[in-house]
């Protein structure tokens, strides 16, 4: 993929390049939105106003790391909907029926067998759950930096915050993580259990 053509072609006008740039990424920005939104419905939802952000403003777009431009385009419409809802919380009937799969999981694979299957699918439960319980600027710098796996300077772009900030959000979401996994740690397969010496 010819990143740069496509995006100066998206800049003329041109919806198939842009479509093109959609593919490429869309997994990516789902994935960061899934884990800053926390349930699947609202990263869709954030993941969709991020790309038609992304198409309104690609005019403006003048250079650099374009995945770095998009994924604060995301974080951003991410933190817009939490925002929105802090101020208008609702309730959904959707949130009475849970599934525990979570979003582009993948299916065992015929090297894994049922029970590391079943462990790893209870770690991610309770990293997601961890997560969530991180307040939403820790909770993305973490996701981006440990996730997503963005350097420091990367994510400072992305958020558009100073590298120092980065740095301490991130230090702060590991440190609460950690409590958090050591507060869990009964529920944690033996294998990912946390040593607390």
């Amino acid at each position: 993929m010819d990143e740069q053509a496509l995006i100066q072609a998206a800049q003329r006008g041109d919806l198939n390049a842009f479509n093109e740039l959609v593919l490429f990424y869309q997994r990516q920005v789902f994935n960061l939105a899934y884990r800053i939104m926390g349930d699947e419905d609202s990263a869709a939802d954030a993941t969709q106003e991020a790309f038609i952000s992304a198409y309104r403003g690609i005019g403006r777009y003048r250079g650099g790391s374009f995945k770095a431009w998009l994924m604060r385009i995301v974080t951003n419409a991410c933190y817009d909907e939490l925002r929105r809802r802090k101020r208008r919380p609702t309730s959904s009937l959707d949130a009475l029926y849970v599934t525990d799969a979570a979003p582009g999981e993948v299916l065992m694979s015929d090297s894994e067998g049922p029970e590391a299957y079943a462990r790893r699918q209870d770690l991610n439960r309770t990293l997601h759950a961890g997560l969530q319980t991180l307040p939403e600027e820790q909770r993305t710098t973490l996701v981006l930096s440990d996730v997503q796996g963005y350097d420091y300077q990367e994510i400072s772009q992305i958020t558009g915050v100073s590298l120092g900030t980065v740095k301490s959000r991130l230090s702060r979401a590991r440190a609460k993580m950690r409590d958090y996994l050591l507060a869990q740690e009964e529920l944690l397969p033996a294998g990912y259990r946390l040593d607390s010496r």
